[in-house]
């Protein structure tokens, strides 16, 4: 792995392309993307904006094919499970609020927020393909910007600012999740009351 991870360095912004791509169709390589964006942005800080591009394009196709690949066996596999009861209960409020889950993992890098656990539950509960791929992009968008950003300005720095930063991103991570809980909730309530008043 580790020739290959030498390899995509020397390819640049098409090695984040390419790493993105796999790790997003669910081949396992944690935090691989952000390390080979750092690295590139690092190495060549004129090409940190094409990184961040390019990740986010490699990272929404890999998404795009895992959807698919979850959508064919797992929708069976967890129908059998959440057809009634506390099932369908949680497949209920997967589809409602889960997506704020996929979204603040795909925007956060904090390690304990496992984005392909939610984004697998996510796909097999039947949040639809353009709704997955628009709050995907929503997270990954700011996030790689944010991580060539820092790469191309702090340079060699920018690994010891994160790791010093992982309690803020922490504390952004559970406030984020409150307010968009809240406001999911505050809709639905006002379109309970709405539907009650016709």
């Amino acid at each position: 792995m580790k020739a290959f991870r030498q390899l995509l360095i020397s390819w640049g912004p098409l090695g984040v392309f390419v790493l993105a791509f796999v790790e997003s169709i669910g081949i396992p390589n944690p935090g691989g993307t952000d390390a080979l964006l750092l690295l590139v942005a690092i190495a060549r800080p004129a090409s940190a904006v094409l990184c961040a591009v390019l990740a986010t394009v490699g990272s929404l196709l890999g998404a795009a094919v895992f959807y698919e690949i979850i959508r064919m066996g797992g929708d069976k596999f967890l129908l059998r499970y959440t057809l009634s009861g506390r099932g369908q209960r949680f497949r209920t409020w997967a589809q409602r609020y889960g997506m704020v889950t996929v979204f603040i993992s795909a925007l956060l890098p904090i390690p304990i927020l496992p984005l392909k656990v939610f984004c697998a539950g996510a796909c097999a509960m039947g949040v639809s393909r353009t709704r997955f791929m628009l709050v995907l992009a929503a997270g990954r968008i700011p996030r790689y910007a944010a991580l060539a950003y820092l790469g191309a300005q702090l340079g060699e720095n920018t690994n010891d600012w994160i790791r010093g930063h992982y309690w803020h991103m922490g504390a952004i991570a559970v406030a984020l999740f409150g307010a968009l809980y809240a406001i999911l909730r505050w809709t639905d309530r006002t379109r309970n009351t709405v539907e009650g008043l016709q």
